[in-house]
């Protein structure tokens, strides 16, 4: 049994709308097992549409898992959210507690944007079109899959539309989509340790092609993008962290920062300055839970330069 994954956020409106899980199993019970499928079909709605699509086995982990992906669309001028929507939104929520032969599943979020919310504020997430790859690892290998996922997501503009889609996806471990989908896991942020340099993109392109992004060779150089240490300054109010992050000369840059619990809401951090290769962010230390101590605890600080992204665990002093 997988447990439900939930997000505690509360929903801009109560509207929600709903698709009828039991034309969904009649559907899957109509088609035989044997035959896999590469992709679901959409689940269309006023502003989006969202599917699932199906990938490789990957052999190469222990435990195996099979490759698949969320894929979500939407209009121009409309954006979903992040694991961490920012200052307004809610991020999605999965449920695959209906699925079958499925041990556990890992969703992967690619790197996000930061766009304006329209209220003076700043949300983190995705425009036009996202795929969330997934890792599937079933409980029996020799075993029939079949993925179904309860997905709540909103669709945003200048309103908010939450939503709701039932998908189905029988899975075999060689559906057509696995370069769609790697090609969404080159967007995931790689964990590396503070201070520790590291050219993201490069690693994972080379590793899968031989080449990096540009097509540049191997022993081009190319400054590495790295978040080199972050310092906590007494403040008025609040105190005051800033960030020291490493990217290329001239590169976008921008760092998004999560507590250690979902009800921690920090503020965007903001850059104050660079120094060459080295950007300086800075954010007020407030957004806590009642009585959550800031000492010791344990951020998550995402960098995200072009293609390069990165993800660093630290602990405020």
């Amino acid at each position: 049994m997988i447990a439900r994954m939930t997000a505690h956020m509360t929903r801009f409106l109560p509207v929600r709308r709903c698709l009828f899980p039991a034309v969904i199993l009649m559907g899957l019970a109509s088609v035989p097992f044997a035959s896999a499928q590469d992709a679901s079909n959409w689940d269309g709605q006023t502003h989006s549409a969202a599917r699932l699509i199906a990938g490789a086995t990957s052999k190469n982990h222990d435990p195996a898992f099979l490759r698949a992906g969320i894929e979500i669309k939407l209009d121009p001028g409309w954006q979903t959210y992040w694991r961490d929507p920012g200052d307004s939104g809610a991020p999605p929520t999965f449920d695959f507690s209906g699925s079958e032969n499925v041990k556990s599943v890992n969703v992967l979020w690619p790197a996000p944007e930061r766009f304006p919310d329209g209220a003076g504020g700043n949300s983190i997430g995705y425009r036009n079109r996202v795929i969330l790859p997934l890792h599937v690892v079933p409980t029996e290998t020799a075993k029939r899959t079949a993925l179904r996922l309860k997905l709540e997501y909103d669709a945003c503009s200048n309103i908010c539309v939450p939503i709701e889609s039932n998908l189905v996806l029988n899975l075999s471990g060689d559906g057509a989509e696995d370069a769609a989908i790697e090609r969404a896991e080159i967007r995931v942020p790689r964990p590396v340790a503070l201070g520790q340099q590291v050219d993201a993109m490069r690693e994972r392109v080379q590793a899968a092609t031989g080449r990096n992004a540009a097509g540049e060779s191997a022993d081009q150089h190319r400054e590495p993008l790295a978040i080199l240490g972050l310092h906590r300054l007494p403040g008025d109010a609040h105190d005051r962290v800033v960030v020291d992050v490493a990217a290329p000369v001239g590169a976008p840059v921008d760092l998004f920062v999560e507590g250690p619990t979902p009800d921690w809401s920090l503020p965007a951090p903001q850059q104050s300055a660079a120094d060459g290769a080295v950007r300086h962010f800075e954010f007020d230390l407030e957004g806590l839970p009642p009585d959550a101590k800031a000492e010791g605890a344990a951020l998550t600080l995402t960098v995200v330069s072009g293609d390069d992204a990165i993800e660093v665990t630290a602990h405020l002093d």
